[in-house]
């Protein structure tokens, strides 16, 4: 991908990531969660995060967000999670995955609130390894393997999203910040887990419906390396 093109294409995903923010179904995200695998895939783990961050920041900043350090941090982390098991490199994914669980489970708070508030995040885990294997169909012709393989990764995407956002809340203690104690705690957590569930839901029927068809007429635009492409094959 020639360098200008790589910049124009930074510059129209941050655009896009930031009008996204600002539109929500009144669930605990916004709309950018349904882009960000689109720009994993097509801008790769280094531009990708840029595009995120730029696109999570800028919209956060300028409206004084006293929360923007979830966004900036979480989006973009999970744009770079996809940018790179699109490229065939679960490694990086899967230290990530490791250290964040990590510390979630070691701290006190990770091993008092309910595990089944997280299933969606252990089950992200289980198929880091298999996502990167399923990558070399993304741009194959095969519309059924590439659908699979968009969705796994997909719903990564929305799952490290979520588990960069509790890392900051738990570990790092910025809910020290927002909830007077742990029962408060205890009632938000359980109802952003209700919805982050419904957001899996949805990131998987809109990554079918609208995702897919987005990514096949982009791998027909020529944006993409001839030998790229025929890895991907």
């Amino acid at each position: 991908m020639r360098k200008s093109v790589r910049i124009a294409l930074i510059s129209i995903f941050g655009a896009l990531h930031a009008v996204l923010y600002l539109i929500s179904f009144g669930l605990w995200r916004n709309l950018a969660i349904y882009l960000a695998p689109i720009e994993g895939i097509i801008l790769g783990p280094g531009a990708g995060f840029l595009a995120a961050f730029l696109g999570s920041s800028i919209p956060r900043i300028a409206m004084l967000d006293p929360l923007f350090i979830f966004g900036i941090v979480a989006e973009p982390v999970s744009v770079l999670s996809v940018g790179w098991l699109s490229r065939g490199k679960w490694k990086p994914v899967l230290a990530i995955y490791a250290a964040m669980l990590s510390a979630y489970f070691l701290h006190p708070l990770g091993r008092q609130l309910p595990l089944w508030t997280i299933i969606d995040i252990l089950v992200a885990l289980f198929i880091i390894y298999p996502a990167a294997k399923l990558s070399k169909y993304l741009f194959g012709k095969n519309v059924k393997r590439l659908s699979i393989a968009f969705v796994s990764l997909a719903f990564i995407c929305t799952a490290t999203d979520a588990l960069a956002r509790i890392f900051l809340l738990i570990p790092i203690g910025l809910h020290v910040l927002v909830f007077p104690d742990f029962n408060v705690l205890q009632t938000v957590f359980i109802g952003s887990a209700l919805s982050s569930y419904v957001e899996d839901a949805i990131v998987i029927l809109v990554s079918l419906f609208a995702g897919v068809p987005m990514l096949i007429a982009t791998s027909k635009l020529g944006l993409f390396p001839e030998k790229d492409q025929k890895t991907k094959q």
